[in-house]
């Protein structure tokens, strides 16, 4: 999919944890706004139209006033990795009655009530007993939600998702979870300033639903591709990416390890 100047693509990951933190409405603005331009220079490299990709900015540890800050500066939806933290806050800014949350981390069953009573969309699921626990949950809320399939393209044990060979078997058994509905698959590339390294992940999600699509139930939409963060989504919107999730070129450098957000699977 990319052209000859999408491959010269650098990452950004040599600003990871250096971001400046954003706290008025006008940085978000300036920040969103980079970003923007940003994808949309990605998707003029790559021959797509801009409104093809969905920005999520993942609020992850940031305090409620920066996510109301946020909110003044345009974002009605924000990405969250623990379903406590996505609850909480949603609790509290139940207010703002157009704000959506997405849920992006790891799952346990215990935690599903609180997705399905929140979340909007779910874009880790790799689990059958998740895939239970939240159908149950929501049946019991009559509400349905958005969810995408993780997949493990980098091949590291530390991190969560399908490998590509059981994709296709298990997409076939979600139909039986009526309350969830299949919008595409979701990955996270590998954490390296070696471009094309990352990229590889990225085509590997691609090639992958392509493959999918040709024998997915009937009615399952595999339209979206969630990759790239915010170093490197730049590269994984010129190899399809349909869902982006920046923090911090949005929000600013966390003050947490990224340990305590993405741990290790066991």
């Amino acid at each position: 999919m990319n052209s000859d100047n999408a491959s010269n693509t650098a990452t950004q990951h040599d600003q990871h944890g250096l971001w400046p933190q954003a706290s008025s409405v006008d940085d978000f603005r300036h920040n969103i706004a980079a970003v923007q331009a940003r994808i949309t220079a990605a998707c003029q490299r790559a021959g797509r139209d801009p409104a093809s990709v969905r920005l999520l900015p993942v609020s992850k540890t940031k305090p409620e006033a920066c996510l109301r800050a946020a909110y003044a500066a345009g974002c009605r939806m924000f990405g969250e990795n623990k379903p406590q933290e996505a609850h909480h806050k949603w609790e509290a800014m139940v207010d703002l009655s157009d704000l959506r949350w997405s849920v992006i981390g790891h799952l346990q069953t215990n935690k599903a009530k609180l997705v399905a009573r929140c979340a909007s969309e779910f874009q880790a699921l790799d689990s059958l007993r998740v895939a239970a626990a939240l159908d149950k949950r929501l049946q019991i809320e009559g509400r349905s939600l958005d969810v995408f399939v993780q997949i493990n393209t980098s091949g590291e044990v530390s991190k969560y998702g399908l490998h590509p060979d059981e994709a296709a078997a298990f997409l076939r058994e979600l139909p039986a979870f009526s309350a969830l509905r299949v919008r595409g698959l979701m990955t996270l590339a590998l954490f390296s300033a070696e471009a094309e390294r990352v990229r590889a992940c990225f085509v590997r999600l691609r090639e992958l639903r392509d493959r999918l699509r040709q024998d997915a139930p009937d009615g399952m939409d595999l339209s979206e591709l969630s990759m790239g963060m915010s170093g490197d989504y730049e590269i994984a919107i010129e190899e399809g990416a349909t869902v982006v999730r920046v923090g911090q070129a949005i929000f600013g450098a966390r003050q947490t390890t990224d340990a305590d957000y993405w741990p290790p699977a066991t």
